[in-house]
């Protein structure tokens, strides 16, 4: 539960989930919500593909996952794992030995989806390996490719196919004494989605992986997610999450960590609060919030920073915030601090100063968290 005696209503009382690991990371049960993303080079290529690997855990991503199409895939997965800042899944589609050699090869966790990837035997086989080398599971149920005879059942993908999709695969894991998977039923439509995943919360204790997949571009498919993961996440259902776009993944863990920290399920950086600016504005509102988050960018400290074009809201804003800025005229402005009015500073200063403020509170925050683990 996200606990706030002062403003209850911004509670958030998370689903009671089991916890599994992946890796180094805890998924589930009262570990913080986990933020991931998938790599979209070719995985042979170990160096391209360690590369986006490595500038999405610089981002904030906790797992990354990788797809493994081929044996030249699981091949070069050794490699990867092994100079990989963060736990990998392996993505397997259609070939159970690709799951095999996965797991042989080091990966954390084997995503595998119910509607391909073959008969119980198979799964089997998939689980002995699993166990062998201690890998979770993650079940991807997923609209688009569920079983034939729940799509002859219920006539086309529906909340109940594809719940019911994902607790006979629960039972084909629990049947093996394998109890190590999270699960996944995802769909680009967000009513399915959501819907599904209610539905989902309500059969099972199994740790859920949030997801619309498919969502699309970078505008399109952040809107697509705030509006599926974000109601869910505020219903207190997800212990991990994966934003898909047809983008960077690097911004996939930008719009995942946005998502969490809009409803304080997750804290990571400078969290800017911006006008959208007008006629009444001081000084370039747009311009400045621009290159305040590239030159913010490598903060990783939790704070507030509020930007505001004139004194209607700025001042309001500048009390709820850590550090603010306010236009205000002849060129000039008023910073705050904690809430407080502070000084003056002309606004072609702003940038720079702003940028030193915000690095000088991340160090103190640092310095006082580093103590305070040493006593």
């Amino acid at each position: 539960m996200s606990h706030n005696p002062i403003r209850p209503w911004r509670n958030i009382e998370r689903r009671k989930s089991r916890q599994i690991r992946v890796g180094k990371v805890l998924v589930g049960g009262d570990a913080p919500i986990s933020v991931q993303t998938m790599t979209n080079t070719i995985t042979s290529d170990v160096k391209a593909t360690l590369e986006q690997v490595q500038r999405c855990a610089v981002a904030g991503a906790d797992i990354v996952r990788i797809s493994t199409p081929d044996q030249d895939s699981t091949r070069a997965l050794r490699e990867i794992v092994a100079e990989s800042p963060v736990p990998i899944v392996a993505d397997i589609h259609f070939h159970y030995k690709r799951a095999i050699e996965a797991a042989e090869a080091g990966a954390a966790c084997l995503r595998i989806n119910p509607g391909n990837i073959g008969d119980a035997k198979r799964v089997a086989e998939v689980v002995r390996a699993a166990k062998d080398h201690g890998c979770s599971i993650r079940i991807g149920v997923n609209a688009g490719s569920l079983e034939r005879h729940l799509l002859e059942k219920y006539a086309e993908p529906c909340p109940d196919a594809m719940v019911e999709s994902g607790l006979d695969h629960i039972k084909l894991l629990q049947d093996h004494d394998f109890h190590e998977f999270k699960i996944s039923v995802k769909a680009s439509d967000v009513f399915l989605a959501a819907a599904a995943y209610q539905q989902l919360a309500e059969a099972t204790d199994a740790p859920i992986h949030l997801g619309i997949t498919e969502a699309g571009g970078l505008v399109s498919g952040t809107v697509k997610s705030a509006v599926g993961l974000g109601n869910l996440l505020w219903a207190g259902i997800g212990d991990t999450i994966r934003v898909s776009l047809s983008a960077d993944p690097v911004e996939e863990v930008k719009v995942g960590f946005e998502i969490l920290k809009s409803l304080g399920l997750r804290h990571r950086g400078v969290t800017i609060i911006s006008c959208p600016s007008c006629a009444r504005q001081g000084f370039d509102v747009i311009k400045t919030v621009s290159a305040l988050e590239d030159r913010l960018a490598h903060v990783t400290t939790s704070m507030s920073l509020s930007i505001i074009g004139c004194v209607v809201n700025g001042p309001g804003e500048a009390l709820m915030t850590d550090i603010g800025f306010t236009g205000g005229g002849a060129g000039s402005g008023m910073v705050y601090l904690a809430g407080k009015q502070a000084h003056k500073l002309s606004n072609d200063q702003m940038i720079d100063h702003i940028v030193e403020l915000v690095e000088e509170k991340a160090a103190r925050i640092e310095a006082e968290t580093a103590a305070e683990a040493a006593e």
